[in-house]
C-alpha cells in the first residue's frame, strides 16, 4: 500500500481547505491554489490581494488553452 504522506506535516506551518457546493470554477481555483502552493502566508496573501486588484496574473499551467466554456 502506497502512503502519500509519508513525512511529518507541521500544523503550525501547513494550512489545509475543502469546500463543497461552491459556486466556482474547480479549474480556476485548481490554477490558483497550485499558483500559491508551497509559498510563506504572508506572501500568499499578498498574491491574492494583487491579483484581485489585478496588479498579477494566476499562471495557467494545465488548462492553458482555456478552461471551457461548460457552466457547473
Amino acid at each position: 500500500m502506497v502512503r502519500y504522506a509519508a513525512t511529518h506535516i507541521e500544523p503550525a506551518k501547513s494550512a489545509r481547505s475543502r469546500g463543497s457546493y461552491l459556486r466556482v470554477s474547480y479549474k480556476n481555483t485548481r490554477e490558483t491554489a497550485q499558483a500559491i502552493n508551497g509559498w510563506k502566508l504572508t506572501r500568499a496573501l499578498a498574491y491574492l490581494e494583487n491579483v484581485k486588484t489585478k496588479t498579477e496574473v494566476v499562471p495557467f499551467r494545465r488548462y492553458a488553452g482555456g478552461t471551457g466554456r461548460a457552466s457547473q
